[in-house]
């Protein structure tokens, strides 16, 4: 090839490098915009599972507490739901003394504290919480403890527990017939559960689309 030749080539061969150059660029170009749409789309369609998950979750989580409301109701109509009855413990204590032929109970209530067994129930976002009940009242015999617990438990005043009772022989010299013969010291704890911000706002939404 002659000098000619080649000055006559030498425009086209630069023409011919810029364009191989050019696409070279595009092509790569092109292969980062796929990569950043490939990364783009499975984000997306990551978000899009979560978001049904989500969805799907929320719907469960409504199913569960509609077809539990009713019972949830009914456990905030005895008490066991919410702030404390404290009114409702003393009729219940009043008429359970009525039905079982006591002679009366002396009670003491203390100061609401946190259940100590909180954590054997898993509670999650409910609140357990407990009030000590201290009992005293006289007996015609052993006997009219349980039917006393029974007849107050039978009240559905409340939610409690039998912590402990400790009975004695009162001597009476057997003067009188129907006079107590046995003294009785009990100790309840009245439980109630508070629920939190996040389940009360589950459950209101439930009531209202119920």
């Amino acid at each position: 090839m002659t000098q000619a030749d080649f000055q006559a080539l030498k425009n086209p061969l630069l023409v011919l490098l810029v364009v191989i150059l050019a696409a070279a660029a595009a092509i790569y170009y092109t292969d980062q915009m796929m990569t950043a749409a490939r990364r783009q789309l499975a984000r997306e369609q990551a978000q899009l599972k979560e978001a049904r998950t989500r969805l799907q979750k929320s719907g469960d989580e409504k199913d569960i507490i509609v077809s539990h409301l009713e019972r949830f109701r009914q456990l905030q109509r005895i008490g066991f739901v919410g702030e404390e009855q404290r009114i409702n413990w003393l009729d219940g204590l009043r008429l359970s003394n009525q039905q079982a032929d006591l002679f009366g109970v002396d009670y003491q209530i203390e100061a609401q504290k946190p259940y100590p067994y909180s954590a054997d129930f898993n509670p999650g976002q409910i609140a357990l919480n407990q009030s000590v009940m201290k009992l005293r009242f006289r007996l015609l015999h052993e006997e009219d403890l349980m039917r006393f617990l029974n007849a107050l438990a039978r009240q559905g005043a409340g939610v409690f527990t039998v912590d402990q009772c400790a009975m004695r022989r009162v001597d009476t010299g057997g003067v009188i017939r129907f006079q107590p013969n046995v003294s009785a010291d009990c100790e309840l704890s009245w439980i109630t559960a508070r629920v939190g911000a996040g389940g009360a706002q589950k459950t209101a939404a439930a009531e209202g689309q119920k």
